[in-house]
């Protein structure tokens, strides 16, 4: 039981799976810094509040909800631009690298039996000679 338990955790995808979620915790935190600290601020200088928390339609108070959504275009947009973006171009980059090497030469195929047959004939031949 301990066995099996022990396969399943050391599973490669389990493991993967274990790095991907702690180090996406540990960059969200680096987003979110992004675009609370830098992104908002300079969005505000532009628009002139950076803050919308305050805006209401009629008792309906939307601020939270609009900033929420312009917080989650915020991430999305620096994802996109700072790590989709590059990592699409170092993939290209490396796949043209990859292209322009010249294939290794695999080993030619083994021979059928009948041909390898004809050639052990042959050597006895020219060797009785």
């Amino acid at each position: 039981m301990f066995k099996g338990f022990r396969d399943f955790i050391m599973r490669g995808n389990v493991v993967d799976l274990a790095v991907g979620i702690i180090i996406g915790g540990a960059f969200s935190q680096i987003v979110n810094s992004l675009v609370s600290d830098i992104l908002t601020p300079f969005i505000g200088l532009l628009v002139g509040v950076p803050d919308f928390s305050g805006f209401k339609i009629g008792p309906l108070g939307v601020g939270k909800f609009i900033n929420t959504v312009v917080s989650f275009l915020l991430i999305a947009a620096a994802i996109y631009f700072l790590i989709i973006v590059p990592m699409n171009k170092l993939h290209e980059f490396l796949d043209r690298q990859k292209e322009q090497t010249p294939p290794q030469p695999s080993a030619p195929p083994e021979p059928p039996e009948d041909i390898k047959l004809l050639r052990e004939i042959l050597e006895t031949l020219k060797n009785k000679q």
